[in-house]
């Protein structure tokens, strides 16, 4: 008789089945952990499977914190060894490789023992390792749950015999495909500028994206061109007749927010005087983008996540939505793409973004690579966008303009700039070198002055600085301070013994000696 030895996730899902007999005070400490403690049907899936099953033993592993994985250890009811392992991406493959590996390989079994993985707790990508691990290294037997049902998973392949003799064969075949075209030469991408490959493996996974109908997930700093890259994702699409709705999450109070995205009718709060369509009926037959998801609050969020729930046996770009003051629903056939610059899944850890709409909208992600990254590509995009500036100025007949051009030293000195403020820092920086010089030629200085007066000057590192040329270092330096006492008084509110105290200066005295020297009136 064989002796059965379980490894599972806590998932989620086992959390919330705890919490449906948890106590009030319990209840509130796994709200912090998982957002909402709103209850499931069953045991969830770790307490069903050792319910159903005899296990010699149980090992459980916990990104949780330490206090809950204990909790639910007592909850279970069971003998179990647990594991604090603390994964900050839980979709990242090499990471939950890297803590499950050294625990499997730590359990010690007998020659009539039989290791088991559980594959529902967690993650896909978890769910996935567990696979890799018992096809390959560790020979395991897989289990399922669903509700009370208990599944032995079937998976008829060999890791080692079928899969990793054509990867060690053909390493590169596998991902090649997705950078063989630029942007230029992709349908619905000639809009995005670029030829350096982590910008052609974006373009190739935001292609094979549009291909379908599912979500996706847009990530990348503030001004990486995350709005343009979805409307080439529509462009690309079966879609690109129909409407592209861009809605900027965080520019929208978050009161206005639900009536933006759904519509409202007549008197459904105070100055609704007419029936109005949202977001998501304007878009109807096309794609709506979400920018800035991540600045939506949980309650938002869960309507937004009831909208992205297809009716059953509907096609995943079906939406059953209601206005704000409605009582009836209607359907709608939309595409969503969201992109953020944050950190989701850190704000999945920590409670603030919920799960369950983080991997609704995320069925695809496309990480955009910043401006310092593609060194190669800032020629190219600086050449493009002065075009465009050169266009705009002369079809409005500004007197007097004439018309730009980068020679090579200066490209040389934007390509050494590593650019924090992305495409958005380079395009503001060409406009206002072109207002500003009367030359045809813009220089290495001029596009240096452009930099220094905006406001992510006080990012630049001494590196990006160009010498000579009439360089003058106290002047510089002087820049910089303004800079840094400009952002000390804002961030104190005009206290200037506060301001002294973000500064390091020991008296404010000494802070309000620097403000009369360098001329700054508050």
């Amino acid at each position: 008789m064989k002796h059965l030895v379980l490894v599972s996730w806590i998932g989620h899902t086992d959390l919330r089945a705890m919490a449906a007999s948890a106590t009030p005070k319990q209840r509130r400490e796994l709200e912090q952990v998982i957002g909402d403690s709103r209850q499931v049907d069953g045991d969830g899936p770790v307490k069903g499977l050792v319910s159903g099953l005899n296990f010699k033993q149980i090992h459980l592993l916990s990104s949780y914190p330490a206090h809950i994985t204990a909790m639910f250890a007592k909850w279970l009811g069971e003998k179990a060894r647990t594991y604090q392992t603390p994964i900050l991406d839980p979709t990242d493959h090499a990471q939950i490789l890297e803590a499950v590996q050294p625990i499997v390989a730590g359990i010690t079994l007998k020659p009539n023992d039989e290791l088991c993985f559980h594959l529902s707790p967690g993650t896909p990508a978890m769910a996935s390792i567990w696979i890799l691990l018992a096809k390959s290294k560790y020979p395991a037997t897989l289990y399922q749950t669903y509700r009370d049902e208990i599944r032995k998973a079937n998976i008829p392949f060999d890791v080692t015999v079928e899969v990793v003799p054509q990867l060690l064969s053909e390493p590169d075949r596998f991902w090649q495909h997705l950078v063989a075209e630029g942007a230029e030469e992709t349908p619905g991408f000639s809009s995005i500028v670029g030829n350096s490959p982590p910008l052609r493996l974006a373009v190739g996974r935001a292609k094979r994206a549009a291909i379908f109908d599912v979500t996706v997930m847009i990530l990348g700093e503030t001004g990486s061109g995350k709005e343009l890259f979805g409307n080439a994702i529509h462009q690309a699409s079966h879609r690109r007749d129909g409407p592209f709705i861009p809605i900027n999450c965080a520019a929208i109070s978050k009161d206005l927010l639900e009536s933006e995205l759904f519509g409202h009718v007549k008197g459904a709060f105070t100055g609704a005087d007419k029936d109005r369509s949202g977001a998501f009926e304007l878009a109807d037959g096309g794609t709506l983008f979400l920018d800035e998801v991540g600045e939506c609050d949980l309650a938002m969020q869960a309507k937004i996540l009831r909208a992205l729930q297809p009716p059953p046996g509907a096609e995943p770009s079906r939406r059953v939505l209601r206005r704000v003051g409605d009582t009836k629903d209607f359907t709608v056939d939309v595409r969503v793409v969201a992109a953020t610059n944050r950190d989701l899944r850190k704000e999945v850890q920590q409670g603030s973004f919920r799960e369950d709409l983080f991997y609704r909208l995320s069925m695809i992600t496309v990480k955009l690579p910043p401006l310092r990254e593609r060194k190669g590509d800032v020629g190219l995009l600086a050449k493009a966008l002065l075009e465009q500036i050169n266009d705009q100025f002369e079809s409005t007949s500004r007197p007097g303009y004439v018309r730009k051009s980068l020679p090579s030293e200066t490209l040389k000195y934007m390509e050494s700039y590593h650019w924090p403020g992305n495409v958005r820092e380079l395009y503001n920086a060409l406009v206002q070198a072109a207002i500003m010089q009367d030359t045809p030629k813009l220089k290495p200085r001029d596009i240096a002055s452009a930099i220094a007066s905006a406001p992510s000057a006080s990012s630049a590192t001494a590196s990006d600085v160009v010498l000579g040329d009439g360089f003058d270092i106290d002047e510089h330096l002087d820049d910089i301070r303004k800079t840094l006492l400009r952002r000390a008084m804002d961030q104190a509110n005009g206290v200037k013994a506060r301001a002294a105290e973000l500064l390091g200066m020991k008296h404010y005295q000494t802070l309000d000696a620097q403000l009369k020297r360098l001329k700054i009136d508050r």
